[in-house]
């Protein structure tokens, strides 16, 4: 009967730790991937274990509750001598509650859009075996693409025992929902063959702030297509734990220039009206406010803020739990601007309190709205119950070419006291025979002129 030797077949260990960190403000945040147990992998089988996920987020202030008791008590001085030797507390502070010493979450915790995300990758070489030809790749799998996030593409040649192989990937994360972070690793061993295996591990990236917009129309002219609009922006922290506001800016457009409304002139000093604490709490609301102003090369020319324009972007800089910081930028907000038809009529002035009876003047502008046809206009004064127009309703303005303007002196004089609308204003176009009709275009406060004399 032959005797048969039994074969032993060789193997050795190759374990993938994964150190994942979250940079905030130049300070990491580490996720700790890596095997629950250590397993051979068998040559012939190419068997590899499993993954346990822990996240080593930023460490937080450690607390304790503080136990003491008056001295002529039982305990007498026994538990405020546990207290000073604890090292935990502060010295001289004792009882209060917040320490000197850090410590770690015991969660995974959030990952928030606008943080960037980073990765250690570490593969060990557990066997007592050299393998050659290791290739670490990371990608990145979100709901609209996949990123690669690896340093390098190079294969590694060899791989001795107890070696490792790193690599630091990142990346800025900029969209909400799932992520799932995909490491793959390929290399061969000394029997020549190809072996290859291939983790996936998912993470939620949630919404850090909820931003909302709105635009209001200056009421000094509402006639006026390049007039200022102001922007009120409404930040609401979301998350479970304050944030200190480092930066809310709006970034205009071309088109605009931009004043912040956020700050107070105290004293020579600029002042934030949020006052010295710029802290928001959680569920928190803060609104800040803009005034955009078109440049002067774009509001010279009528029409060209027309209809939808782009007015800008926000940029928002924040830092939470030990100087973590993330940034978010909006998409270009967008505003409607208000039409105006093909003729606009607009004051330059007019005063704001007037004797009754007496005429005062005011000046107008017309503009021409249209790109293509040169208006030829005329102009009609219909009086009111309270304003009276001063001049001959009726007389030709002349040509009018697309995208200008003209300026007009009218006189005009009030009957009734108090506050009087102007109104009465008709612009027809002789060539269309279309009027345009302007009424209660501002108002004006009419006194006595013995009241105004003896103010």
């Amino acid at each position: 009967m032959t005797r048969w030797s039994k074969k032993v077949l060789p193997s050795f260990k190759l374990r993938l730790v994964l150190f994942c960190f979250v940079y905030v403000g130049g300070k990491q945040d580490k996720i700790i991937l890596q095997t629950n147990k250590q397993t051979n992998i068998l040559l012939t089988y190419g068997l590899f274990s499993d993954f346990a996920v822990m996240r080593l987020t930023k460490p937080t202030l450690f607390t304790n509750i503080p136990v003491t008791c008056e001295e002529r008590d039982l305990p007498g001085n026994l538990f405020n001598q546990l207290m000073k030797d604890d090292p935990s507390t502060v010295k001289g502070a004792e009882a209060l509650m917040l320490g000197e010493m850090l410590t770690l979450p015991q969660n995974f915790g959030n990952i928030f859009l606008g943080e960037t995300f980073s990765s250690y990758i570490s593969v060990h070489n557990d066997s007592n075996q050299v393998v050659k030809d290791i290739l670490v790749k990371a990608d990145l799998q979100t709901s609209s693409q996949r990123l690669n996030l690896s340093a390098s593409s190079a294969a590694v040649a060899e791989l001795k025992p107890d070696c490792c192989i790193d690599d630091v990937i990142h990346h800025e994360v900029k969209e909400i929902g799932t992520h799932i972070l995909v490491c793959a690793v390929s290399y061969t061993t000394q029997t020549g063959e190809k072996m290859y295996f291939r983790k996936f591990f998912k993470f939620q990236v949630l919404k850090p702030l909820d931003v909302k917009t709105k635009f209001y129309n200056a009421e000094s002219d509402l006639s006026s297509v390049t007039d200022e609009v102001f922007l009120e922006a409404q930040i609401q922290n979301i998350t479970t734990s304050p944030m200190f506001m480092e930066k809310v800016s709006l970034e205009p457009s071309i088109m605009y220039n931009v004043a912040e409304l956020n700050t107070v002139e105290t004293a020579g000093e600029s002042e934030s009206t949020f006052g010295s604490r710029t802290y928001l709490q959680p569920m928190d609301t803060r609104q800040y406010l803009y005034c955009l102003k078109p440049k002067q090369e774009f509001a010279e020319k009528a029409g060209v803020i027309k209809g939808v324009t782009v007015i800008g972007k926000l940029d928002i800089v924040w830092k939470t739990n030990l100087g973590e910081r993330g940034r978010l930028q909006t998409s270009q907000l967008q505003r409607m601007a208000p039409g105006y038809g093909d003729v606009r009529l607009s004051l330059e002035t007019i005063p704001d309190t007037v004797n009754l009876e007496e005429p005062f003047d005011i000046t107008c502008k017309i503009t021409n709205c249209s790109s293509e046809r040169t208006m030829d206009l005329v102009l009609e004064m219909c009086n009111t119950n309270s304003i009276h127009w001063c001049g001959v309703s009726g007389r030709q303005l002349g040509k009018l070419h697309p995208s200008s303007s003209l300026h007009l002196a009218l006189t005009l004089l009030s009957s009734v006291q108090g506050l009087q609308s102007v109104s009465g204003l008709r612009l027809t176009d002789t060539f269309l025979k279309r009027t345009y009709e302007y009424d209660d275009i501002a108002q004006v406060c009419v006194v006595s002129s013995k009241v105004k004399q003896e103010s």
